[in-house]
């Protein structure tokens, strides 16, 4: 057997894994595509962590309890759950036993989650009022036409930030309509069999695809991705904006209207979208649709009541699922 992966010896677990102790090539590189990038570097912030507090590969169910317990007030529950599943996975794709499968260690969670456990966070939804406030309050410069194509595209589409960035100028079709959005893979979607998402021109300051058009042409973006940083030339950068930037447009952009920012994040353009569909009395099928959502558990989580109270009908409204302002 080989010697145990601990702090010291990390690097080993950051090879790419080897179910069965597989070296074939092609297999490993079908492996290693199974899981998003981002979520296999979670795995390995989380195993290091796990590491670096004194655990071990393969680890034992009392050593994962005590490490639970260690960390039970100063993580909070979700984060210790995705621990585990980082521990878990990486003892699956090496061979070794689950130690989180084992009954103290569940227990051990249990207790803490009784414990200490907590409502998750809500930001707050970007209802159409305070998009209407923000577009209002943009100019004409390059950059303020980029944050109002991303707020309202975002917006009407119901997408994550991580959805936003990664479309290209070949994923958007436009027509006398509207236009016609390729998302080719999401969150929800990791395998990549995509969904097309509509969206429709509307009279007013608030349509997204007039904003969207009028970026495209001054922006000069023929292919590529269509959201990018602005150069201290003035001028659209050749790379794609990241979803960090977006939730820093939406903060900064909230706060100069008088809103607070931290109440805001990359989710509040979604749960915007939901908000203001439920409150108006569009279908849940047709808001799950748009959104991309299958259950109504999960829709629910988008909509924020609070929020809805406070709609003023700001001249815009939502019709089968669509946004439209009179």
């Amino acid at each position: 057997m080989t010697d145990p992966i601990t702090s010291d010896n990390f690097h080993l677990s950051e090879l790419t894994p080897a179910p069965h102790d597989c070296s074939d090539p092609k297999i490993l590189e079908f492996i290693a595509a199974a899981t998003a990038l981002n979520t296999r570097r979670a795995y390995q912030s989380d195993l290091r962590h796990f590491l670096t507090w004194g655990g071990s590969l393969p680890a034992t169910p009392e050593n994962v309890a005590r490490y639970l317990a260690d960390h039970a007030t100063t993580l909070s529950t979700a984060t210790l759950a995705r621990r585990l599943v980082g521990i878990r996975g990486a003892h699956v794709d090496r061979g070794f036993a689950d130690p989180t499968d084992a009954e103290l260690v569940r227990l051990t969670f249990r207790g803490i989650r009784r414990t200490f456990g907590r409502p998750q966070r809500r930001v707050a939804a970007l209802t159409i009022d305070r998009l209407a406030a923000i577009v209002g309050s943009l100019e004409t410069s390059l950059k303020d036409m980029r944050d109002a194509v991303i707020l309202l595209i975002g917006f009407a589409g119901a997408f994550r930030r991580s959805e936003l960035v990664a479309i290209d100028r070949e994923d958007v079709q436009i027509h006398e309509t509207g236009a016609a959005i390729t998302l080719r893979r999401s969150k929800t979607d990791q395998i990549g069999q995509g969904r097309t998402v509509s969206i429709p021109r509307v009279h007013g300051r608030l349509c997204p695809v007039v904003a969207l058009e009028k970026w495209l042409q001054l922006s000069g973006i023929a292919d590529g991705p269509i959201f990018r940083p602005i150069t201290k030339a003035r001028r659209a950068a050749e790379r794609r904006i990241s979803a960090e930037a977006v939730a820093r447009i939406i903060k900064t952009r909230t706060q100069a209207v008088g809103c607070d920012p931290n109440r805001y994040s990359g989710h509040s353009l979604r749960a915007g979208f939901a908000t203001e569909a439920a409150r108006l009395g569009v279908a849940k099928w047709r808001i799950k649709a748009q959104i991309g959502h299958l259950s109504d558990s999960m829709l629910e989580r988008y909509i924020r009541e609070q929020d809805a109270a406070d709609f003023t009908g700001l001249s815009s409204v939502f019709a089968a699922g669509k946004l439209a302002s009179e």
